[in-house]
C-alpha cells in the first residue's frame, strides 16, 4: 500500500510540474473575481503543505524559501503580499526538487505510526502513509483549482 501511495505522489507531481511549465508566466498572478487567489499562490501553497506534512512524519524535507511560508501557508492571499513572490522558474524548481526528494523515499517510510495522532478539523491521522495520501490528495485538489484558473483566465482574455 506505501508503494502505491509514493507512486501516486510523484504522478501527481510530475504531472503538475507539466502542466504549470506549459501555463505562460503572465497567468501566474491574474487572480479572477471568482477565486481567491492565484495560480502562483496555488503551486506555492502546494510546496508548502508537502513540506510541512513530510516534516510532521519526520520525513526528510527540502529547505523553503524563508518567504514561502508568509506568501503561501494557509490564510494568505495575494492581496495582503509586501514582499515580492517568486517567479514561475523558481517556484517550478522548488516544487522539482520536492518530487525528488520524494522519489527518495521508500515504501518503508511510511509504515510507521506517527509519533501521535494528528487531527485537522474533522480528520484524524495516526499513520505516516494516512498523512501522506492526504498531502497528495491535497496536491491533486489544488491542481484542480489551477486547472479552473487557467480556464477562466482564457475563458475572459
Amino acid at each position: 500500500m506505501s508503494s502505491a501511495i509514493l507512486s501516486s505522489g510523484k504522478t501527481i507531481r510530475s504531472v503538475l510540474l507539466h502542466r504549470a511549465q506549459m501555463i505562460p508566466e503572465e497567468l501566474y498572478d491574474v487572480q479572477p473575481a471568482a477565486f481567491n487567489n492565484t495560480i502562483k499562490w496555488n503551486l506555492g501553497h502546494i510546496a508548502v503543505v508537502q513540506n510541512s506534512i513530510l516534516a510532521l512524519c519526520s520525513l526528510d524535507v527540502i529547505e523553503l524559501p524563508e518567504s514561502y511560508e508568509s506568501l503561501f501557508n494557509m490564510g494568505t492571499k495575494p492581496a495582503d503580499w509586501t514582499i515580492t513572490p517568486p517567479t514561475k522558474d523558481e517556484l517550478l524548481a522548488v516544487l522539482a526538487e520536492q518530487l525528488n526528494k520524494l522519489s527518495e523515499l521508500s515504501p518503508e517510510s511510511l509504515e510507521g505510526a506517527l509519533p501521535k495522532p494528528i487531527e485537522m478539523g474533522p480528520m484524524r491521522f495516526e499513520t505516516v502513509a494516512e498523512l501522506c495520501n492526504f498531502a497528495f490528495i491535497h496536491e491533486a485538489m489544488h491542481a484542480g483549482t489551477i486547472s479552473s484558473l487557467v480556464k477562466v483566465v482564457n475563458h475572459n482574455a
